[in-house]
């Protein structure tokens, strides 16, 4: 049972041919138990059909013999014999009994089966009683035996009813009729009753078996009279069968009692039935028996017929089912096969489609699926290349950000010096210097404003910041950008033409994002000059051309070729070394021109040089121009200015307090100066100051704390506050002083902005 479990578990054949041989096989025998039920109870019902037909036909053949008797005695009533038996007056019993004699001596009675003749007159006389007047064949039967078993039969005669009589004499059974004798004149009366007997023997029970077409058995009591049956079967048997067959007639009149039995290896069906008889006795009566053996062999037959049929139906079967389910089974394996092939990573396997039908759907299925797959593999390992790839830029991405945050920090320490350095030069100016230490002066403040813009450009470029689009000069980015770039372009050896339009129109744009496109592009060109000769050009131009404004940056470089011209902006796509570009730079150019609604253009011939058009929708607003870097100008002092007012300047740069303290005293206002926060505060909650001016940047309190103290100790205050800060492009500060609506100077910065933003918190 374990080994036929095991191979059901791993066999789909075996999980479909042997539940297909069980119920053949329970088929099978559950046709064999129908055909075998169905022959029997049509078997019995034949048998009982058979034997109820076999009864009627034995009573019959009984009731025939009777009729024959009376028949019989209606033509002995005209014969000489009989008149003068019976007819004579007065009535002598000697030629009753000579009459009697002579009858038994007659061939009809012999051929009759007549074993005894009984008179017996209405009025017996005498002598009756002791002789009765009869004879018989069988001299073992005593005549007073006779005469009293006849004597119901005598006595219903006598009332003129001729009713035949079974009688049970010892262990001899007779089937008798008593018939009335009439006087001459039948007006007198009955004179007596004849009475015939036949012996029921071995004959009569031949005679009733050829009637009834079936064996007979006539029982008396517990004695079997005569039998036919070639069988020796024991007489307690038989009378013990009859008396329980004759029970169930009695107790059963819808159908006839039979029963199976087997006698001498003959299968038979036995019924029973009784004899007429007056007294009413029930245990006098015959067993029928009706052989249904040629009917078992032709059942048994038919059933090893059956039984090799079906079998031959099984095998032939079995062996159809196997063939279709192993044709059936070859698209499984070949299924199977494949996708094992696809577990060990062959996604080019694929599986024949050779029907319509549901395998033939798996099987496309199937293909479909490792189709997909193989597709899928491929894009996975594309994806994988790509975060690899992806996972250098964010690596780069942190580097650059860390340089940013750093180079954010340098630009804003530059910024303090260069505000004294601005601010000190403009106090010069009034110093008694020559012509040429004028000239001098006016150097170094230019260098400085120079300074400045640079290093606005390096914070601009290096903060984080939300993308915001406002109206912007496209020279002024590029000339940003071109600042930032100089010191590279210069020291290889590239000279940088520049052709800008002064009647630009601006454009909405994000600034940032416009200079990243702009140094990236200039970058890529530096870069591909630098590695294949020794110095080059770069032009740059802008125009307007209908409702754009170009950018047109023009290279002498080596060129790019026709194939890559067609992938450049493609993500990944680089032509650089492995670690010297990530190939997203131009890809992020791109996407960025187009939010912008532009277009970039790329036009190359090898050997030729690179160049790219950039196109940006123009605003409606006026058109804006650069201005170019204002000179220094003279400081005009006016000491009424500043009269009565008095100014706190708040700085941790020494310079700066000083540079501050003195240009605004010149212009007669009082300054207090402090160099931290905490000393600033205790100033302000001391004194009286107009003018607040704190830097936003300083060791311990910084601006921003310093003004919240303010606005929780005496919020009028706050709104004297001016800021200056060394890193204006700075996200949250910007926020900041536009929630609080503060102005914020920019390092480095002119005496004139200074009194500028007093003046108009004075007047505020």
């Amino acid at each position: 049972m374990t080994e036929l479990r095991q191979l059901m578990n791993v066999s789909f054949r075996a999980k479909v041919l042997i539940p297909v041989i069980t119920i053949m096989v329970l088929l099978l025998a559950v046709t064999l138990l129908v055909v075998n039920f169905q022959f029997k109870q049509q078997t019995e019902e034949n048998a009982r059909g058979e034997l109820a037909a076999a009864n009627r036909r034995f009573l019959h053949s009984q009731t025939v013999q009777q009729d024959k008797l009376r028949l019989w005695f209606r033509i002995l009533a005209d014969e000489p014999k009989y008149r003068a038996a019976f007819m004579n007056v007065p009535f002598d019993p000697a030629t009753v009994r000579d009459s009697l004699a002579r009858m038994m001596e007659d061939e009809k009675f012999a051929d009759e089966a007549v074993d005894f003749v009984l008179f017996t007159r209405s009025e017996p006389g005498p002598l009756d009683n002791a002789d009765p007047m009869m004879q018989q064949r069988n001299r073992s039967v005593s005549s007073r035996a006779i005469r009293a078993a006849c004597d119901l039969a005598v006595q219903s005669a006598l009332q003129g009813d001729a009713q035949p009589d079974t009688i049970r004499i010892g262990d001899h059974l007779y089937n008798v009729i008593s018939i009335p004798v009439y006087y001459p004149k039948k007006q007198d009366g009955i004179l007596g009753v004849l009475t015939f007997g036949g012996e029921m023997n071995e004959r009569a029970a031949k005679e009733l078996s050829r009637s009834a077409s079936g064996l007979t058995v006539l029982i008396a009591g517990d004695h079997v009279v005569a039998s036919t049956l070639a069988g020796n079967e024991p007489t307690t048997q038989l009378a013990g069968r009859f008396l329980k067959l004759s029970a169930e007639n009695n107790a059963a009149n819808a159908t006839l009692a039979i029963q199976p039995v087997i006698i001498g290896n003959v299968h038979f069906f036995c019924s029973s039935g009784n004899f007429p008889s007056l007294k009413g006795d029930r245990s006098l009566g015959y067993l029928l028996f009706s052989s249904y053996e040629n009917q078992l062999q032709t059942s048994a037959t038919t059933r090893e017929l059956l039984f090799a049929v079906s079998l031959v139906a099984i095998l032939v079967s079995s062996v159809v089912v196997w063939y279709v389910v192993r044709k059936a089974t070859d698209p499984l394996r070949e299924l199977r096969d494949s996708a094992e092939a696809v577990g060990r990573g062959d996604f080019t396997r694929r599986v024949p489609v050779r029907s319509r039908d549901e395998c033939g759907e798996l099987a496309d299925v199937f293909n479909r699926m490792t189709g997909n797959l193989q597709q899928s593999r491929a894009q996975l390992e594309e994806t994988v290349q790509t975060l690899k790839s992806t996972q250098g830029q964010l690596i780069q991405s942190e580097k650059l950000s860390a340089v940013g945050e750093f180079v954010a920090g340098v630009a804003h320490e530059l910024n303090n010096p260069l505000a004294a350095v601005v601010g000190f030069a403009e106090m010069l100016k009034d110093s008694e210097a020559d012509t040429k230490n004028r000239r001098y002066l006016d150097m170094i403040y230019k260098s400085a404003q120079r300074c400045q813009k640079i290093v606005q450009a390096l914070l601009s470029f290096a903060r984080r910041h939300q993308p915001e689009r406002k109206p912007m000069s496209v020279n002024t980015m590029v000339e940003a950008v071109l600042e930032m770039l100089n010191y590279q372009l210069r020291t290889s050896n590239i000279e940088v033409v520049t052709q800008l339009s002064p009647s630009l129109p601006v454009v909405l744009a994000d600034g940032h994002q416009i200079q990243q496109v702009l140094l990236n592009v200039i970058n890529n060109a530096r870069q591909a000059m630098e590695n294949q000769q020794t110095g080059g050009r770069i032009k740059v131009i802008t125009e307007v051309l209908g409702a754009y404004v170009r950018i047109i940056i023009h290279d002498n470089g080596p060129g790019i070729s026709e194939e890559n011209l067609a992938r450049i902006f493609d993500p990944f796509f680089t032509t650089k070394k492995v670690g010297q570009g990530t190939g997203l730079g131009l890809s992020l150019c791109y996407g960025i021109i187009k939010e912008h609604g532009g277009n970039i253009k790329p036009s190359s011939r090898p050997g030729e040089g690179a160049k790219f058009t950039i196109e940006l929708p123009a605003f409606d607003h006026a058109g804006e121009t650069v201005d170019a870097l204002p000179a220094m100008e003279t400081r005009a002092k006016n000491v009424s200015e500043g009269a009565g007012k008095k100014i706190l300047i708040i700085d941790d740069e020494e310079a700066i307090l000083q540079m501050l303290r003195e240009g605004l005293a010149d212009n007669g206002y009082s300054v207090d100066t402090a160099s931290d926060g905490e000393k600033a505060l205790l100033q302000l909650r001391d004194n009286h100051y107009d003018v607040t001016l704190c830097d936003w940047k300083m060791p311990g309190l910084n601006g921003r704390q310093i003004y919240e103290r303010l606005r929780a100790d005496n919020p009028a205050l706050c709104r004297r506050v001016v800021f200056f800060s060394g890193d204006v492009v700075n996200g949250q500060m910007r926020e900041f002083l536009e929630q609080e609506k503060r102005p914020c100077l920019a390092k480095p910065f002119a005496f004139g902005e200074v009194r500028a933003a007093i003046t108009g918190i004075l007047k505020a």
